[in-house]
């Protein structure tokens, strides 16, 4: 009769040992190799932890064989763009979409939270002219573990969900403070009255006394719902990942016990890095870098030739080894905003000759380097006159529900350690 285990066999002793196989929902099976080492007194060898599974979770699959994305159960092409991003958080950090009464009632709460101490306001002075955005932002996020003592310990579900609102209302209004404070205009302050996304695009284009006005040339910069909506479908495409490289910082932060919001500026510094949430400004100067529609032919020419260091940004994915299903999402997207906004835009005329020539291309094809969310959202972001610098904090505001989901599950579970990972020693 078949076991549900797995052996091991050492081919140098002949000694096998025997491992349990768990089975999950969707998605592979894991070999629970908990007690490898004090069985064996050998580590796993495995960098980048590329068929390592560190936690059970309920809240993302991937299927990367067939560009499938789900947020607790829902695929992604039913959330984005047919239910407020609001409505996703909820969805993604109590586990089920909220009820019309439960949507009205989160959104009037994260409304009023969205208002920062001012003594964190004071902390953007100190900073100096220029910061990039993600710096600050990091520097603020980490300052509210001073402002919220009492968050470090959290003895019961009401304060954890109580938690998780306050710093998911807070960030849009961090991320738009910390843009107006590096090019030194004035800080727009929340406004209850506005929905998240309206409010966010709100504090980063208002000037004083919420007049909406383009410096210079006096045409009305009114907030349009086509941009609202926009913005909000791509936080939702940001809103969780898996186990990628900032969710498992603010996991593995998250276990030693530190505050909330520090694993939550772990998280942001993670973020930041151009090969992760910083890819899609790398995207945006490449384009500009390629120049003209004419130029096109040669880059790719140049990234298909293994002798040349130049990599085309936005294409190919470490998890999606066929379509990006968040691109797909978001390709949509970009052809209703051309057409809504009348974009006509050097870059955009680029970027649709490098795509198709990518995806008529053999070499790209064979290797399943398709467009991936990056390509697309630093071409939409430019359409929405949202500045380079501000890309990533973009990140950063649709990607804190699903870290603050995925800090929750892990306080929760009972079988959880602090991270630890072992090593190979090749030194002396």
């Amino acid at each position: 009769m078949a076991k549900d285990t797995f052996t091991l066999t050492d081919n140098r002793s002949g000694k096998a040992y025997e491992y349990n196989i768990i089975d999950g929902t969707r998605g592979p099976s894991v070999v629970d190799i908990r007690t490898f080492y004090k069985d064996t007194g050998m580590f796993t060898y495995d960098p980048g932890y590329t068929s390592t599974a560190s936690c059970d979770s309920k809240i993302t699959f991937i299927d990367g064989e067939n560009s499938e994305l789900r947020y607790r159960g829902y695929d992604i092409a039913d959330l984005a763009g047919k239910h407020s991003f609001l409505d996703v958080s909820y969805l993604l950090m109590r586990g089920q979409l909220p009820t019309e009464e439960a949507s009205k009632n989160f959104d009037l709460e994260i409304r009023h939270r969205s208002f920062l101490n001012e003594g964190i306001i004071r902390l953007f002075d100190a900073l100096p002219d220029g910061a990039h955005p993600m710096a600050t932002m990091g520097a603020a996020t980490m300052a509210l573990a001073a402002f919220y003592k009492d968050h470090l310990h959290l003895e019961d579900e009401e304060q954890f969900k109580m938690m998780r609102r306050r710093i998911l209302a807070k960030m849009p209004t961090i991320a738009a403070m910390a843009y107006r404070n590096s090019i030194g205009t004035p800080l727009i302050y929340p406004d209850v009255d506005k929905y998240f996304t309206e409010n966010f695009l709100y504090m980063l284009r208002a000037y004083p006394g919420g007049k909406m006005k383009y410096l210079g040339n006096g045409k009305s910069q009114e907030i349009r719902q086509v941009e609202v909506d926009a913005l909000d479908a791509i936080f939702t495409l940001h809103a969780d990942h898996e186990q990628n490289a900032s969710t498992t910082t603010v996991r593995n932060v998250g276990s030693t016990e530190a505050h909330p919001y520090v694993a939550i500026a772990s998280g942001i510094s993670a973020l930041w890095g151009s090969a992760h949430g910083g890819a899609n400004e790398k995207v945006m100067d490449q384009l500009r870098m390629i120049g003209d529609v004419k130029n096109v032919p040669s880059y790719i020419a140049k990234a298909k030739d293994k002798n040349d260091p130049f990599r085309l940004m936005g294409f190919g994915h470490r998890v999606y080894k066929n379509r990006d299903p968040r691109a797909e999402a978001l390709k949509g997207l970009q052809d209703k905003l051309r057409e809504e906004l009348h974009l006509d835009s050097k870059l955009l005329d680029i970027a649709a000759a490098v795509e198709e020539a990518a995806l008529s291309d053999d070499y790209f094809i064979q290797r399943g380097l398709y467009p991936n969310i990056d390509f697309y959202s630093g071409v939409i972001l430019t359409a929405l006159r949202i500045p380079i610098a501000m890309f990533t904090p973009i990140f950063v505001i649709g990607r804190t529900p699903g870290w603050l989901a995925q800090w929750s599950e892990l306080k929760h579970d009972k079988t959880a350690k602090i991270a630890r990972p072992r090593q190979l020693y090749t030194g002396k």
